[in-house]
């Protein structure tokens, strides 16, 4: 059975707002050519007739960018007219949409809830930390904005989970973010550790995660989720969950937890395909779908050894946390003083999980008896 995962970019690097940690600015201007504009409807004909036709499993679509509704609602109607007209294999489709919540309007949101989109909305934390980073075009500050297109969601049925960058700002405010999460009534939660930029020396920029501020996060954030779990209302925090499943002996979803990269497509407005969002940049090109099948990508993929390079290194697979870090995403090694690849938030994943690695494993054993 083939299951397909798209990440698609109808805009390229094109955005509404103005990110200071934004990873994608960075990789544009690491490429030949830095956008690539509005996706032609003859591009999204050609990309999802080319990964419906070959699927007999799933199919998800993630809408991503920059900020993808810059390229008009009408465009994603006619998206999701095509997904129709291709599915002859009679195959599930699922489609995610993530924004920065800047121009969502109510016919938006119809739309979502009609059309089961599940969305991702950029909130960072509270306000002070939120506005320190993601700034509208004039500079000015965004989150009351996006707080709106959160109520918006909430009052209109659309189904939402809320991303948050972890800055080093951000870090050291957790239980103050946690519950402002839990008093806006945003139940799903997903935390993602902040890039420093491709190819240069880590935790020199202002918004830098350091080993240690992340581990001491992420035990903070176990404990709020934990104290909650007991009372049986805590958050769904997607790094978590995936924790709680690994201990049960179940694939995690989250790539990052996965240990090694997945077999996933990532599609530029001009229909050029890379292997990673992390890795839009030309050294990674595998394509193109105006032109190119998808087994002439993956054959250009397996050319490159873009999979087989993120294997975890021996170091890390002697590690007693193994099982459950996995060595983390491969955006984020860097070659040791011997020369060997180590995870840059190693030294923080060692503090979290000397806190957390024996409960986890108690959790995912209540899951196999049955018990969670």
């Amino acid at each position: 059975m083939k299951n397909i995962s798209m990440m698609i970019k109808p805009v390229s690097g094109l955005c509404n707002m103005s990110c200071a940690y934004c990873f994608y600015c960075d990789e544009a201007q690491k490429r030949e050519k830095s956008c690539y504009g509005q996706m032609s409807e003859e591009t999204l004909k050609n990309v999802i007739r080319k990964t419906m036709l070959p699927a007999d499993g799933v199919v998800s679509y993630t809408w991503q960018g920059g900020e993808p509704s810059l390229r008009g609602l009408e465009f994603f109607r006619r998206a999701v007219e095509l997904q129709e007209k291709y599915n002859r294999n009679g195959v599930q489709v699922f489609n995610a949409f993530q924004t920065n919540g800047y121009a969502i309007t109510e016919e938006w949101c119809e739309f979502f809830r009609e059309k089961h989109f599940l969305i991702g909305l950029s909130v960072d934390g509270t306000q002070e930390i939120h506005d320190a980073f993601r700034c509208g075009a004039d500079g000015g500050g965004t989150y009351d904005r996006v707080k709106r297109t959160a109520d918006l969601f909430s009052r209109m049925g659309v189904e939402f989970n809320v991303l948050t960058v972890v800055t080093s700002q951000l870090a050291e405010h957790t239980k103050e973010i946690y519950e402002s999460y839990r008093k806006n009534g945003w139940q799903f939660q997903q935390y993602i550790a902040c890039l420093d930029p491709y190819g240069e020396r880590k935790g020199e920029r202002p918004y830098s995660l350091l080993p240690q501020q992340y581990g001491e996060f992420l035990s903070e954030l176990a404990g709020l989720w934990y104290r909650d779990l007991k009372k049986g209302r805590q958050p769904y925090i997607r790094q978590f969950e995936n924790y709680v499943g690994m201990a049960a002996g179940y694939q995690p979803e989250s790539c990052e937890q996965c240990g090694i990269c997945s077999e996933q497509y990532v599609v530029e407005a001009d229909g050029s395909i890379y292997p990673c969002d992390f890795y839009v940049m030309d050294d990674w090109y595998m394509g193109n779908l105006n032109r190119d099948r998808l087994d002439a990508v993956d054959a250009k993929r397996l050319e490159k050894s873009f999979i087989g390079r993120s294997a975890p290194s021996v170091k890390c697979r002697e590690c007693r946390f193994f099982s459950l870090c996995r060595g983390g995403c491969m955006r984020n090694r860097t070659k040791d003083r011997n020369g060997i690849y180590q995870n840059d938030f190693c030294e923080g994943y060692q503090l979290f999980f000397g806190q957390w690695y024996d409960k986890f494993a108690e959790l995912g054993q209540k899951v196999r008896d049955g018990r969670g």
